[in-house]
């Protein structure tokens, strides 16, 4: 069994902003495999989950704030009975350019406050990270990744979610490793 989460924040006021890049990868990788979203109090997340081949994948999208992300992903952790390595974590990054996206394993914050918080909860950085990039950063960082995405933007993004898709799959049928030399 494999966890996939995106941290976001939940309000609709967020949904189409760049700080919640992770949850709309998600929510578009369930509408394409014809899913649903189950709340899950005990997690404070969603979740939804399918096979591929013989193992169960966990979806679930934070229901949290993204700062406070790490108790929501401890919470499905200790749900599902996971090690933390088999958690997979998709999020936006404010040091990569717009559309760029990189796996990473066993990495720091780097200052990514959600990330912060899942890290400070798992005691651990054990997990696989899918970033999406929204930079460069233009003012304050808090309110830019605040900020819906621009028109320039729009055009891009089921583009760079299709491409997320991608990675996702190849990360759980091949690996980290060849997905990492693939997309990287």
């Amino acid at each position: 069994m494999k966890l996939i989460v995106s941290l976001g924040n939940p309000d609709k006021e967020y949904q189409y902003t760049r700080h919640n890049f992770g949850h709309l990868s998600l929510d578009s990788l369930v509408e394409k495999k014809n899913l649903s979203w189950k709340k899950n109090k005990k997690a404070n997340s969603f979740t939804s989950d399918f096979q591929s081949g013989r193992e169960k994948i966990i979806l679930a999208k934070t229901d949290l704030y993204m700062n406070e992300s790490g108790k929501a992903v401890r919470g499905l952790k200790s749900f599902y009975k996971l090690p933390t390595n088999k958690i997979i974590i998709i999020h936006d990054d404010i040091d990569l350019p717009f559309g760029k996206i990189r796996l990473s394993k066993k990495r720091g914050a780097g200052g990514h406050r959600g990330i912060e918080d899942v890290i400070k909860y798992l005691k651990s950085k054990d997990f696989k990270r899918v970033r999406m990039g929204i930079g460069p950063q233009k003012g304050k960082s808090e309110e830019f990744v605040l900020k819906k995405f621009n028109s320039e933007e729009k055009k891009k993004l089921s583009e760079i979610i299709d491409t997320s898709h991608l990675i996702i799959e190849t990360l759980l049928d091949k690996g980290f490793e060849q997905a990492s030399n693939k997309y990287n």
